[in-house]
């Protein structure tokens, strides 16, 4: 055996030799004086959700008690809100939402950055100035009229008039995706040109593959925004058929009908948030990424 192999072998067992004790928790107790306000902020952003779980197995009489811990747990709560309401109803109007209102917004607002971005064209600026322009403006002016020509058109009652909406762009979505294609390398559209590529190509070919974190945070925005969406939804069919709801009116109003029933309510907020919260952990990374890596660039 060579000197080398020695070296590494005594290297290994070295790394594998479990630390004493005394050393461990030296580095434990270090580690969380370090973090000692994260560790707080978390365990304060955490206890809603515990109280909320908690009081969902409990009974009706526990809910409205002083007591902090159901005995007995009522797992049972978790089926009798699926009775209680049409929660799975509300649940696939919200997904088909969510769905078409974000892939409407990807395939608007990703030409429109990238016109901005990367093509050269008189009036760009003032374009940009525009979009940018639309951001301050309150969603408060622009109700009435868009009520009024939603009502005539004839869908008010129904998810159309705001999924169609994002059809045709959103400022902020187009300003992300534009600071984030102005990160990407010259060169690379550049060499795309002169293999005899047009815009349209290198747009799906070269830079959305390289601005896949951009697009996967701005379809977690607007999966978010769709999903706690209230407004909206609520005028335009709010007072409609209950089978038209999403789950953000549905839940409101199970509240309103049940608010006595603390158990009942906690449980059906809690199977609400799992979804976001799932889709929010699972997309963390390339979300993070997305919204470090954009705006490097003015």
């Amino acid at each position: 055996m060579s000197t080398v192999d020695v070296s590494l072998t005594t290297q290994a067992s070295i790394a594998r030799r479990k630390l004493p004790w005394t050393v461990r928790r030296r580095r434990l107790l270090y580690g969380i004086a370090t973090y000692s306000l994260a560790i707080a902020a978390a365990l304060a952003f955490l206890l809603p959700f515990v109280f909320i779980f908690l009081t969902s197995l409990m009974t009706d009489k526990q809910s409205l008690s002083s007591h902090l811990w159901p005995s007995p747990f009522h797992w049972s709560n978790y089926i009798d809100v699926f009775r209680a309401a049409p929660l799975l109803r509300w649940t696939a109007n919200t997904l088909v939402y969510c769905g078409l209102a974000t892939l409407g917004l990807l395939l608007s607002s990703v030409p429109v950055a990238y016109a901005l971005a990367r093509l050269r064209w008189r009036g760009r600026q003032i374009a940009f100035l525009i979009v940018l322009a639309t951001m301050m403006l309150p969603q408060q002016v622009t109700v009435v009229p868009l009520y009024v020509m939603w009502s005539k058109i004839g869908l008010v009652g129904t998810l159309w008039p705001v999924i169609l909406v994002t059809w045709f762009g959103d400022a902020f979505s187009i300003f992300l995706l534009r600071q984030f294609f102005l990160t990407i390398p010259q060169e690379y559209i550049d060499a795309a040109r002169v293999d005899g590529c047009g815009e349209f190509r290198i747009l799906t070919t070269v830079v959305l593959r390289l601005a896949k974190p951009a697009i996967a945070a701005v379809t977690l925005f607007s999966v978010l925004y769709c999903f706690n969406d209230y407004f909206l939804p609520l005028l335009y069919v709010g007072q409609g058929n209950i089978n038209t709801w999403p789950v953000s009116i549905g839940l409101s109003q199970f509240r309103n009908l049940h608010q006595v029933q603390w158990n009942l309510t906690m449980a059906a907020t809690l199977l609400v948030m799992l979804p976001v919260i799932v889709i929010f952990f699972l997309a963390q990374k390339v979300f993070v990424e997305g919204i470090t890596l954009t705006g490097v660039k003015g």
